[in-house]
């Protein structure tokens, strides 16, 4: 999609050939199972894993030979966040969110030692650790300490809508640093630093497991604080050396804070999460438009339903566009990605409201039935509003960026 400084408009032959041998998997393997198995609730480990099997023989996943090309390039996942969404959202959510494991690397010998094999063979899960029972959109006000005590940070907190949280392996744990009166980020490992968990029930997302994460007197090694993890990788040659990314994403390490940093990667796929959610609306509703017949001709006959798929794929296609030019900034180590991100999750996971909305409406009674997908499209979307920043954070985020320093909303 990228060549030079040009950001062309057209996959590369590459990606073509990735979205293709993507789609023709989630055809036989996903979407036949998809409804029926998300109105059971989250996935156990065991079914994670096992996806995590299956994605990895298409070359993603976390493991270092799959990650030296999956975030290389950014598309990839890009890619990926679409066309998983476009068939099941929640799959797209576990999948996402483990992106902490790729931190192993970079751990403690302890913790290494723990987690690599599982890492080597993308079985190992992990998550974010960043909303707070009182702290949501404002992450300065978390609650969460580590306190240094000898070589050992002491966490103690507790952690709310956390995906992945009952699955995981790993937790990457935003906490203030006691020493330095800041914030920093922890990998957590169950194995040498057990955490409780309980699971939460949500409106969307549902096959997504998602809890509560309590961190009491949860003893982490030193060198687990990712500001010690990315100030190792630099002075032994480079965040590339250490992980195998591209080294222009490295370089947004360098404009923002880690959390911002991981925030820019996480929001652009959840931009494009939304586009596929959409595209998977639309579709539906021009299929749907052509054959369903009232008054004697097909319903897409009418000019308030072209109305309606007017505005669905004008929104989509916005939305790909956006989030597409997000990743791109990302890849060219850009301090604006931060700002495109933004902007990009905040219109892509409203229109993808709006665009399931109308599905539902293009649909009638039909859209309202779990026989269909039609309504678990409509509650996914609903639920992309609020993770990862909401739209109303996301505004303020991109007003900062427009007017520069001095004009933040929340000071």
């Amino acid at each position: 999609m990228c060549s030079g400084d040009k950001m062309e408009m057209e996959l590369s032959q590459e990606h073509r050939l990735f979205r293709d041998s993507l789609r023709e998997f989630l055809a036989k393997e996903v979407e036949p199972i998809a409804d029926e198995r998300d109105r059971k609730g989250p996935l156990s480990k065991g079914e994670v894993l096992e996806f995590f099997a299956k994605f990895r023989k298409l070359g993603i996943g976390y493991d270092p030979e799959s990650l030296s090309v999956y975030f290389e390039d950014p598309f990839y996942y890009g890619i990926a966040s679409e066309e998983i969404s476009r068939v099941w959202a929640s799959l797209n959510v576990v999948l996402g969110m483990s992106f902490p494991v790729v931190f192993v690397n970079l751990a403690s010998d302890q913790t290494k030692d723990a987690m690599m094999p599982k890492l080597e063979k993308n079985q190992l899960i992990g998550c974010l650790a960043a909303t707070e029972p009182e702290a949501g959109s404002d992450t300065t006000k978390l609650k969460t300490t580590a306190e240094l005590d000898g070589d050992e940070w002491v966490l103690n907190g507790t952690k709310t809508w956390i995906s992945n949280a009952t699955v995981a392996d790993v937790a990457l744990v935003v906490a203030t640093n006691r020493e330095m009166r800041m914030q920093d980020m922890f990998l957590v490992d169950q194995v040498n630093s057990p955490f409780e968990t309980s699971e939460l029930h949500k409106l969307g997302w549902r096959a997504a497991p998602t809890g509560e994460i309590y961190l009491r007197n949860c003893r982490v090694p030193k060198d687990n604080a990712l500001s010690v993890m990315i100030q190792k990788a630099l002075s032994s040659g480079g965040m590339v050396e250490a992980l195998p990314i591209a080294a222009s994403i490295s370089k947004l390490y360098a404009y923002m804070s880690p959390l911002s940093a991981v925030f820019c990667l996480m929001r652009s796929g959840m931009a494009l999460m939304a586009t596929g959610i959409s595209q998977a609306a639309l579709d539906a509703s021009i299929a749907y438009a052509r054959q369903r017949k009232a008054f004697g001709k097909p319903i897409g006959k009418f000019q308030l339903i072209q109305d309606m798929l007017y505005k669905m794929a004008a929104i989509t296609e916005s939305s790909r566009l956006l989030g597409y030019k997000a990743l791109y900034m990302i890849q060219k180590g850009d301090p604006k990605a931060r700002y495109m991100s933004s902007l990009a999750k905040g219109y892509a996971c409203e229109g993808c409201v709006e665009v399931t909305y109308n599905a539902i409406q293009i649909h009638g009674g039909l859209g309202l039935s779990d026989e269909y997908p039609l309504e678990r499209y409509f509650r996914d979307a609903r639920v992309m509003t609020i993770p990862d920043g909401t739209t109303e954070i996301q505004k303020l985020i991109v007003g900062r960026e427009l007017l520069g320093k001095g004009f933040s909303a929340y000071t």
